[in-house]
């Protein structure tokens, strides 16, 4: 088969699968439906490992396979960059979704917009492909807005819960935020460079870095700074970066594997793909660098501090996720992008396996999603339960999994950086393993170990309402079914290896090639390349490092706090009440923008309702022309009495005023 053919067949496969599904899905039943859509996502990942396996015999492709609209030189069309880059996020985002795609067999078995969601899940796959693998600023826009397109249906699609619609509308708005900035960014490349390419734009990128473009009065900014920088701000909508991060934890109102492919290897990860691809010209802004790392050291740490209150479980994991997005960017910031590619991949697999984990108790749970009416699933659910251990140790760092390699080396790099900014990033991204442990394992333990305290729980309890709107639990809970259990194992098998199996090629080796560009002024990976003798010696010098010991200082801590003193938390919360308040509320984000964002804009709209639609055009313009138009006519009425002598009086004072006129 021609590989422009396979390249095709990548986005094309979800894309018939959701139309058809879309279409006829009811008249087709459930089996064949999500038979459908499982198929074509199968499709896509085959085509995609043939792919890498040609990509990584040295082939790349970069043109065109459909002119939209063209008018004069200037070319519309749909195009393919296929590079390393790229084939390891088609990897990736093809595996986690037909995961995704299994596991959603038994756990929306009950609901009745199971056919539709099948459809939805394989459009929203076809558009995070359509984003990664272009080659053009128009057509990565069409993905970037496609994939929060379909995930604003994703997060509602339980129309009628309230918290459910308010959650869609949020992620909707504050990606809108993001994208304003993005498209000013896209904007600016085209009006600068002439071209929406992104070939032609990174070869002349070197002419542009003395470029200064006016914004505002008189001041020069940098050109590129300001093209970097509005197309991070649409990353950090769609990559949820502070402070556009309010979507996320809110979209746990969409189902439970939704909240796996949004958050673990699509649609998050759309920013940092994104600024990856964009190399060339952020290294060659500074000050977008700079902007990049401290938002991200930000993120990494405050965010992932806030799960440590959460109760949520799925909750939980969103934070998780919003943290370990900080230590993606972080490492974007410091020039490090295959380092970000890399935590990217490896995140992928156990956050997808974190969250399908999270579904798979709450099945058991009948839908309760409440840590607090949990605990001691260990010995009912051995499958669930291991693989979500797998994850949180991959998550958290330990020695070989996972999440070790990629988090300890982007660390590295931010020590090695320098990058204004580099010395918060660097305590952000220490002090985050610490907190990354403690939420982990409170979540594994909270949920799986101590006491069994869903036995208490009345069918009628409050918070024991959740996504299917299903209340308490009054069985024993059980292990999920098959399709539910083998996506988890087949996402805890990565979790634990494919860390070691892939660091030398990805960081060490020069596999990533020319889709990725450092500057020899950042040397922060260059470093981390000399210092590098090999994964065993790597693995020594993590159990040696700071990091380790606060990673285990955490599991710790959490191992005392929920399974030896249990009555602790709450007496911590009630000693630092004012601070637990700042926690729970999220440092206020949501509180501001519904007062000031929110609450502003319905303030204005009220006043120009009352002001200026009622008062001025309803009152002065509509009201006040009929007045007037009242007044004349009874002004009128008086002039037109109907007797001849009033008219011959009024004939002989307009003579007169002729008369008078003309003589002078």
């Amino acid at each position: 088969m021609d590989m422009k053919t396979l390249y095709l067949i990548v986005p094309l496969a979800p894309l018939v699968g959701a139309i058809v599904v879309g279409l006829f899905g009811p008249k087709l039943g459930r089996a064949l439906s999500h038979r459908l859509c499982i198929v074509g996502v199968a499709v896509s990942f085959v085509a995609s490992i043939v792919i890498w396996r040609d990509v990584n015999a040295g082939h790349v492709f970069n043109g065109d396979v459909y002119t939209w609209a063209q008018s004069g030189e200037f070319k519309l069309a749909v195009g393919f960059l296929i590079d390393p880059l790229t084939a390891l996020m088609l990897l990736v985002v093809t595996f986690v979704s037909l995961m995704v795609h299994i596991y959603t067999i038994g756990y929306m078995a009950d609901d009745d917009g199971y056919i539709l969601f099948f459809s939805y899940i394989s459009l929203f796959t076809f558009s995070m492909l359509m984003l990664v693998m272009s080659n053009n600023f128009l057509q990565l826009f069409f993905g970037w807005e496609a994939v929060g397109l379909v995930s604003y249906l994703l997060i509602g699609f339980y129309k009628t819960r309230e918290s459910a619609i308010y959650a869609n509308l949020k992620a909707f708005l504050a990606n809108r935020v993001g994208d304003f900035g993005f498209v000013l960014g896209i904007a600016l490349v085209y009006t600068h460079f002439g071209t929406l390419y992104y070939a032609p734009v990174f070869v002349h990128a070197g002419e542009f870095a003395a470029a200064t473009v006016n914004l505002l009065g008189a001041a020069q900014w940098p050109l590129l700074a300001v093209i970097c920088i509005c197309l991070f701000i649409g990353a950090m909508g769609k990559s949820a970066q502070v402070p556009l991060h309010v979507w996320l934890p809110d979209s746990m109102e969409g189902p439970t594997p939704i909240s796996a492919l949004i958050h673990a290897a699509t649609m998050v990860t759309a920013g940092i793909f994104m600024v990856a691809r964009m190399s060339p010209l952020f290294e060659l802004s500074d000050a977008a660098l700079s902007f990049v790392t401290v938002i991200g050291a930000t993120g990494a740490l405050f965010l992932g501090i806030l799960g440590i209150v959460q109760n949520d479980i799925k909750r939980v994991v969103a934070y998780s996720t919003l943290s370990q997005l900080g230590y993606m960017t972080v490492a974007l910031g410091v020039s490090d992008y295959a380092g970000g590619i890399f935590h990217l991949m490896t995140h992928a697999c156990f956050k997808a396996l974190l969250f399908l984990g999270a579904g798979s108790a709450i099945i058991a749970m009948h839908h309760d999603q409440d840590m607090r009416n949990m605990g001691g699933l260990r010995k009912y659910m051995p499958i669930t339960y291991w693989t979500m251990l797998i994850g949180s140790v991959a998550l958290v760092g330990i020695p070989p999994f996972a999440g070790f390699f990629s988090k300890d080396a982007i660390i590295e790099a931010v020590y090695a950086s320098t990058i204004p900014g580099h010395g918060y990033a660097y305590f952000a991204v220490v002090s985050g393993v610490f907190v990354t442990a403690f939420y982990s394992f409170r979540l594994i333990f909270m949920t799986f170990h101590g006491e069994e305290r869903f036995r208490s729980v009345p069918a009628h309890a409050e918070h024991g309402h959740d996504e299917h709107g299903h209340g308490g639990h009054g069985v024993e809970p059980r292990e999920s079914p098959w399709v539910v259990t083998v996506p988890l194992i087949a996402l805890a098998i990565p979790s634990v290896c494919i860390g070691w199996m892939t660091i030398d090629p990805t960081l060490i080796g020069d596999w990533f090639g020319n889709s990725i560009v450092v500057s020899s002024a950042h040397p922060a990976v260059a470093e981390f390349r000399e210092e590098w003798h090999g994964v065993a010696a790597f693995m020594l010098h993590g159990v040696a490092a700071l990091p380790f010991w606060l990673a285990l200082a955490g599991i710790a801590t959490a191992w005392y706090l929920y399974l030896v003193r249990p009555e602790l938390p709450a007496r911590i919360a009630d000693a630092v009440r004012p601070l637990y308040t700042l926690l729970d509320n999220k440092y206020y984000f949501d509180r501001f923008n519904d007062w000031f964002f929110a609450g502003g804009a319905r303030k204005l709209g009220a006043f120009l309702s009352n002001v200026g639609d009622r008062s001025i055009i309803d009152g002065f313009f509509v009201n006040g022309t009929a007045k007037v138009i009242g007044w004349t006519a009874a002004l009128m009425r008086h002039i037109q009495s109907g007797y001849v002598y009033h008219y011959a009086f009024t004939m002989i004072l307009g003579v007169f005023a002729l008369l008078t006129w003309w003589t002078r």
